[in-house]
């Protein structure tokens, strides 16, 4: 820094910004001005797995559905360094074996099976409607079963599959079994066969049930019924549940009885083989539900 007399005289007629280390000196003494300054640059747009620009100067998040949870590294083939000079003998050699390794690493079957697994994944949500929350825990769980080695023997896709439908249990999000066999195109016998396993294998499933007022509002929005009809089908399973008529049973088929019974009730012109098919409960099935709430009532 220089000592001239124009350390005690200078007021810093001449400011000169360094970008790179955000810092504002004065050009005549030397004097750092100003520490850490603030980029009001354009920001560095990059592009997001979904196709969105993203302006976030500290790149896209750490997340789970990814094979390397968006921790990838970018190596490139130029022996250059950053100033554009070419790099020595030996930095060349490390920088070759690290392009190796790191090639080698992308291509390990562990990688490859979270890869296709999670693309599979997306299509699930995409086909489910499944929010992110969802999809993480997805991700999480299906790591959790790749460690304990359950995957052996297994398909990728049905361990996935049912890996979802622990989730959407988990996280109280209403989705059957049957909802996934039918997004997936895989047999409803072999998810339930494969999530029997991973209920005896992993310790973040529990044995809690949905409850059956989750699935009042789907079968609800489909069969254009009223709100009053709504409201009074949650009041007839709150009834159900407080006699323990719900226990035990299918959480779709209570929720399909307890529509069809306020239905009845409100005098609204929705057949039962319709909440049949919005349900994907037999009719048979739905009138012995109704039949066990109207005996609960009587009482």
């Amino acid at each position: 820094m220089p000592t001239n007399h124009l350390d005690k005289t200078c007021l810093h007629p001449i400011k000169i910004t360094d970008a790179m280390i955000g810092e504002v000196t004065c050009g005549n003494c030397g004097v750092v001005l100003s520490e850490n300054a603030i980029d009001f640059g354009p920001e560095n747009v990059s592009q997001g797995m979904d196709g969105q620009q993203n302006n976030a100067r500290t790149g896209q998040k750490i997340s789970l559905k990814m094979a390397d949870m968006g921790l990838s590294t970018i190596m490139e083939s130029k022996n250059r360094d950053s100033t554009g000079r070419s790099l020595s003998v030996e930095n060349r050699r490390m920088f070759y074996r690290l392009r190796m390794w790191d090639r080698n690493s992308r291509s390990a079957l562990t990688k490859q099976s979270y890869i296709k697994a999670f693309t599979f994944l997306d299509g699930m949500r995409s086909k489910l409607g499944l929010p992110e929350h969802v999809v993480e825990k997805s991700a999480y769980l299906f790591r959790k079963v790749e460690q304990k080695e359950l995957l052996h023997g297994r398909s990728n896709q049905s361990v996935l599959c049912a890996v979802v439908y622990i989730a959407c249990r988990l996280t109280d999000t209403p989705r059957t079994l049957a909802d996934i066999a039918t997004a997936s195109g895989i047999k409803k016998k072999t998810l339930q066969r494969v999530y029997r396993t991973l209920h005896a294998n992993l310790d973040e499933v529990n044995s809690l049930s949905y409850s059956p007022s989750k699935f009042i509002e789907r079968i609800s929005s489909e069969a254009n019924i009223s709100e009053k009809t709504k409201q009074y089908a949650r009041k007839i399973l709150e009834f159900g549940q407080k006699s323990e008529i719900t226990s035990g049973k299918h959480p779709m088929a209570m929720a399909a009885a307890a529509v069809y019974l306020a239905i009845q009730d409100n005098h609204e012109k929705v057949s039962q083989t319709r909440i049949s098919q919005i349900s994907g409960i037999s009719a048979v099935t739905i009138r012995n539900r109704v039949k066990e709430l109207v005996v609960a009532q009587r009482k």
